[in-house]
């Protein structure tokens, strides 16, 4: 398992919070989400398998831009 904090640009309410949290959640893989919208970041805990860019790829899907 690895624990990987992401800058996520776009987040203002807790209902994008939910939305990021959603889109993560249903990696396969991904055992854990913490979105926070006032520090634009995004928690995960995923197993060593789990690609960078499906992470990234699922954040931009619900809208949001991941920080580089």
């Amino acid at each position: 398992m690895k624990r990987e904090t992401i800058a996520v640009t776009g987040m203002s309410c807790n209902g994008c919070e939910q939305t990021v949290e959603s889109a993560l959640s249903k990696i396969e893989g991904v055992s854990r989400v913490d979105a926070n919208n006032e520090a634009e970041t995004v928690e995960v805990v995923v197993d060593d398998n789990t690609a960078d860019e499906d992470i990234t790829a699922a954040i931009e899907r619900a809208g949001f831009d991941v920080a580089t």
